[in-house]
């Protein structure tokens, strides 16, 4: 059984959530604030977040960014909920490591579906059964483990960050276009966009490149797409 940690200053709308996820089979933890949020996870070791923006104490941007820092909770998938509906707050979120996001007022089934989304990606990641591990000019990655490293330094990513990195570097020198990353990546049922792709591939490269104005391992084909760089 899957825990869902529930993050919202508003109590109606945790209950609200909490009820119709534990109907569907989850277990729930509740937080009210950012600082509760962050016990929670730490003490709950939840399987996925439910993070709202506007909050006391420390606001969910903070909190995002704070989970995503440690690498004992780097990998917990958060999306985050938002009375915030422009673009650009959408987009910040996405920058700060959270895999997915929801703008209220939400449709509570398609939040479900959502959450169903991402932890069926992360458990389609961990049943690969092809190659193990993948090295290529200091870069490692075991598929297994789900650790990455560069230059023998252990590099922290965030879910939505990993798959896209398996992804890709399981087609090396293959382009896609956004289109087809999303169909591989987030699958049938996405609700991503191509402006958050580009904000996911912008992330993954922070933390692996050594150069972000001229990336290595992640390579824009212009007019089409990303690839992983030619492996001889």
């Amino acid at each position: 059984m899957s825990k869902i940690l529930i993050v919202d200053d508003e109590k109606d709308i945790v209950d609200l959530i909490s009820y119709n996820l534990e109907k569907e089979g989850f277990s729930t933890v509740k937080a009210y604030d950012g600082e509760a949020a962050l016990h929670r996870v730490k003490k709950q070791n939840p399987d996925l977040i439910i993070l709202d923006l506007m909050m006391p104490k420390m606001n969910g941007l903070d909190v995002c960014r704070t989970i995503r820092r440690n690498p004992e909770t780097a990998g917990v998938p958060i999306i985050i909920l938002t009375a915030k509906g422009e673009e650009v707050d959408k987009i910040i979120g996405l920058e700060v490591g959270a895999d997915d996001y929801v703008t209220k007022p939400f449709s509570v089934k398609e939040l479900i579906a959502r959450v169903r989304s991402i932890l069926r990606r992360l458990k389609e990641g961990a049943q690969y059964t092809g190659k193990e591990e993948f090295i290529h000019k200091g870069l490692k990655i075991n598929y297994i483990s789900c650790l990455v490293s560069v230059n023998g330094k252990p590099v922290t990513l965030s879910p939505t960050e990993l798959k896209l990195l398996f992804f890709l570097s399981r087609h090396p020198g293959r382009v896609y276009s956004r289109n087809q990353i999303i169909d591989h990546v987030w699958g049938d049922d996405t609700f991503i966009t191509d402006r958050a792709v580009d904000v996911h591939i912008r992330r993954l490269r922070s933390q692996i490149e050594k150069d972000m104005e001229n990336p290595y391992y992640i390579q824009t084909v212009r007019g089409f797409g990303y690839k992983f760089a030619d492996v001889q």
